[in-house]
């Protein structure tokens, strides 16, 4: 169903398209990567991954392109743009694709994939990607890799008619990943996986452009660190509600690992730092309406979603 040697598309080359990217190229797969306001300074200066686990990267020929219909046809698409992009991402991803593709949804949140299964053709292989990296771009065509790195992989929707058929693409693209040295899974219950991540994101996310900290301010203070605690328990009560439980162990262990990672400043503190819109769609408002429809209250989900409201509002007036 793949060609030997995939052909493989980032769209939105970011800290999570330009790292996973980078690494595919530099291990020899053919990657084509659609760019926007960096695309001069990456055909002129090449990408740069400045990890602290694999050393400094750097792709110095990169295959970029302004328009996604100068793209080759291509049989894998990451979609690294953000979830606040994805109403602009479906002609681009349909332009791109070749026949019978797969296209992987690196993004945060809840329903990520159900809206863009509206508005692409039913042939296109649909999967969610579950990053678990400390990554941001700190220049044009530079990654900062902080610590970790896996990609987790789900089957969502497309023309696989058979569940050996959807398994047989998630290995497809997990074995791809562990080809190039980036630890990789399947997750056999995509939207599970997505309020598991949740749990992590909504707290960190939020808190971090609320109080102006990154991690390890937020876990070394007693009173923000509770508030931490309290609002992955309100995740885990909403995901099990929605009939997705979660492992009991999960709050503790995320906390500790968050213990043992450098100070990251997530996603979202980049994107409010720089005037972009934040991911409060498919981060807050998508799990909450999941919640409320499932008849369980996140007050203090709700109320962190309502200061974000009004900093994004205020920033963009």
């Amino acid at each position: 169903m793949t060609a030997p040697n995939p052909r493989i598309g980032i769209i939105g080359t970011g800290a999570i398209g330009g790292f996973y990217g980078v690494m595919l190229a530099r291990a020899g797969y053919d990657v084509h990567f659609l760019l926007r306001s960096e695309y001069e300074t990456v055909l002129q200066r090449g990408l740069r991954i400045n990890s602290t686990v694999h050393g400094s990267l750097h792709l110095d020929a990169v295959q970029a392109y302004r328009s996604a219909a100068d793209m080759p046809k291509c049989d894998w698409l990451l979609v690294g743009a953000k979830s606040t992009s994805n109403p602009e991402l479906a002609p681009l991803i349909v332009e791109a694709a070749g026949e019978d593709a797969k296209v992987v949804v690196l993004q945060n949140g809840l329903r990520v994939e159900e809206d863009l299964r509206q508005v692409l053709p039913n042939n296109i292989h649909l999967l969610g990607g579950l990053c678990f990296i400390c990554a941001h771009r700190s220049a044009l065509g530079v990654v900062e890799h902080q610590a970790l790195g896996g990609v987790n992989l789900g089957y969502h929707s497309g023309s696989a008619a058979t569940l050996e058929q959807q398994q047989a693409l998630v290995e497809e693209g997990v074995a791809m990943f562990r080809a190039v040295g980036v630890d990789s899974n399947a997750a056999d219950n995509l939207v599970q996986a997505r309020w598991q991540k949740l749990v992590w994101n909504v707290p960190y996310n939020g808190l971090s452009v609320l109080l102006d900290a990154g991690t390890a301010p937020l876990m070394s203070n007693p009173d923000s660190r509770a508030l931490v605690r309290s609002i992955m328990l309100e995740a885990c009560g909403a995901a099990a509600a929605c009939g997705h439980p979660l492992p009991d162990v999960l709050v503790d262990r995320m906390m500790m690992a968050t213990d043992h990672m450098p100070n990251y400043l997530p996603s979202m503190y980049h994107d409010h730092a720089h005037g972009r819109p934040l991911e409060l769609d498919a981060i807050y408002a998508a799990p909450l309406v999941a919640a409320a429809n499932a008849g369980f209250a996140m007050p203090k989900t709700e109320a962190l979603y309502q200061a974000l409201c009004f900093i994004a509002g205020r920033a963009a007036r």
